[in-house]
């Protein structure tokens, strides 16, 4: 089976995943599988509602963070992740995505975000955190949920 990506060595993340063929935005780069539901967040728990938190099996977990992504989120039929190419992807890059596309809070981060994006926010958010401006820039790219947690605020 081919999938397109492989985990690698970063220089300065520890380990990360990169993309092993081109990928066009808008293409599935990765499908979400929820391997277990938890009782609360943590630092590779995926929001998947309100309160609800899961799991991803697979290399999932090993999507970086970027405060300027490659990829975004879109919900399966599953409930689970897939992460979708929001710009094109060459070989050898890594696939990125905002944690703030997945989760409303961040609690489990180091204070200073490492991503080397030239957009960096200097600190891992989640949605909550982000200006209107991100927001918007990520519009169809998020969990919805996402979006109906900013409404109930």
């Amino acid at each position: 089976m081919i999938t397109g990506f492989e985990l690698r060595e970063t220089s300065e993340k520890g380990e990360g995943i990169f993309a092993t063929k081109s990928f066009k935005a808008g293409d599935i780069v990765m499908v979400g599988v929820i391997e277990k539901m938890l009782n609360g967040n943590h630092s590779h728990a995926s929001q998947i509602g309100k309160n609800e938190y899961a799991l991803h099996g697979g290399l999932i977990t090993k999507v970086n963070h970027s405060c300027g992504p490659n990829c975004g989120i879109s919900v399966n039929a599953t409930g689970a992740h897939d992460y979708v190419a929001i710009k094109d992807i060459s070989i050898d890059k890594e696939i990125t995505f905002d944690y703030a596309m997945r989760n409303y809070k961040i609690d489990y981060f180091p204070v200073k975000c490492m991503c080397g994006s030239i957009s960096c926010r200097g600190t891992v958010t989640g949605w909550q955190g982000l200006s209107d401006e991100k927001k918007k820039e990520y519009e169809g790219f998020v969990a919805p949920y996402l979006l109906e947690l900013d409404e109930s605020q």
